[in-house]
């Protein structure tokens, strides 16, 4: 098969696209499909126009144009569906149902509905993006917010097939209109990366080798900040020679706040802070970790997420204690594959990270077997083979 991507942005410098979408489009290119991927590269304008491999996979940023006024979002959406159509391809896929690449695909729903002959079009969702969803985390104004809400609520229920990241996104689209035989549960698969090395991660934090350290690989928004706290507080408090390897920066600067609350706390010198690691260093700050904690808040937008970074460390076989929320249960089994606690239980995070960082041998335990699972049930090439059979079925008059 013939087969497009429409990407919401471009592939620098968000790490969105290599979550999801490009490792999509390799597997299904593995499998003997034609991939395109046609991107906005708002995010990067100095790629407009720019056509590059990313493997095996072409990337065709589309020329940008105005990026302001009236004028941008059509002239750029019309540029993406033109250059997709140029493909001749057998489906079109998008991937997150707003913004530019939404609008060209209501465009393409429209020149369906008039009885123009065009290439079957699916939505890929990863995320709640309107009420509820990621209009309340990004300061959008209201007719964006109305916009990317409409959006997400009219293609789940237009388009000929959906894909979804989570079990709630999936409930949601068929609450939307999508039809449950036209709709595909596709979990992320986890980010593979090289195997790191223990003693140079922690040399290059200034981390001795028998410190006990737990990893905070995040981006902070995921929880109260409060609770964060007062979890690191306990921890130190009870472990004295802890050290808190913190990976990632907050949209708010929340990493400046642990920092102040550490100096208040009297747990500064417990802190870790690698801020943003280039992707070619991480798998050594993996490697350095005795185990890793996900705090995850009950809410929407949480349980509709399918956590990139939370595969990413279970398949690099990091010990792991996390909040069962969401996808998360579909991830990880307690006592199998993880410490799982109930969201909020502050305590219970405490105690199971205490009880992981001083039992080697559970923590050992697990976070193999928690590799062996994402490994083997959530790869993308089982991903892309689920995918393949989707798109026939859908294809089949």
């Amino acid at each position: 098969m013939k087969i497009v991507f429409l990407a919401p942005f471009g592939i620098r410098p968000k790490g969105t696209l290599q979550a999801r979408m490009l490792p999509l489009a390799q597997a299904l290119q593995r499998r003997g499909h034609e991939l395109e991927i046609i991107a906005p590269p708002y995010t990067n304008p100095e790629d407009a126009g720019l056509v590059e491999l990313l493997g095996e996979v072409r990337l065709r940023n589309v020329q940008l144009g105005p990026t302001a006024g009236v004028l941008a979002a059509p002239f750029i959406a019309w540029r993406m569906l033109r250059e997709a159509l140029e493909q001749k391809p057998d489906l079109i896929h998008l991937f997150k149902p707003k913004g530019y690449g939404g609008l060209a695909a209501m465009a393409l729903a429209g020149m369906q509905a008039s009885g123009l002959k065009t290439p079957k079009l699916l939505v890929d969702s990863d995320d709640r993006e309107g009420r509820g969803g990621m209009n309340e985390l990004h300061p959008y104004s209201v007719p964006e917010k109305w916009l990317f809400a409409f959006q997400e609520e009219r293609l789940t229920r237009w388009v000929d097939g959906v894909t979804v990241a989570s079990r709630t996104l999936e409930s949601l689209a068929w609450s939307m209109g999508a039809e449950q035989n036209k709709t595909l549960y596709l979990p992320n698969g986890p980010l593979l990366r090289p195997d790191g090395d223990r003693q140079r991660g922690r040399k290059r934090f200034d981390i001795f080798a028998d410190a006990p350290v737990l990893l905070l690989y995040t981006r902070f928004f995921e929880f109260s900040q409060q609770r964060l706290h007062s979890i690191v507080e306990q921890l130190c408090l009870r472990i004295p020679s802890l050290k808190l390897l913190v990976v990632g920066l907050g949209p708010q600067g929340e990493e400046k706040q642990l920092e102040q609350a550490a100096i208040r706390g009297g747990f500064y010198k417990n802190l870790v802070s690698a801020g943003w690691v280039e992707p070619e260093l991480l798998p050594d700050c993996l490697a350095a970790a005795d185990a890793a904690f996900y705090p995850f808040d009950d809410t929407l937008i949480n349980r509709t997420k399918c956590p990139a970074k939370l595969a990413e460390l279970a398949a690099a076989s990091v010990p792991i204690v996390a909040e069962r929320v969401g996808q998360i249960g579909e991830y990880l089994q307690h006592g199998v594959t993880a410490l799982l606690v109930e969201p909020g239980d502050l305590q219970g995070m405490v105690e199971s990270l205490v009880q992981l960082l001083t039992d080697p041998e559970l923590a050992r335990r697990l976070g193999i077997a928690a590799s062996r699972r994402l490994r083997d049930d959530f790869n993308w090439d089982r991903a892309a083979e689920r995918l393949e059979q989707f798109y026939y079925g859908l294809r089949r008059p």
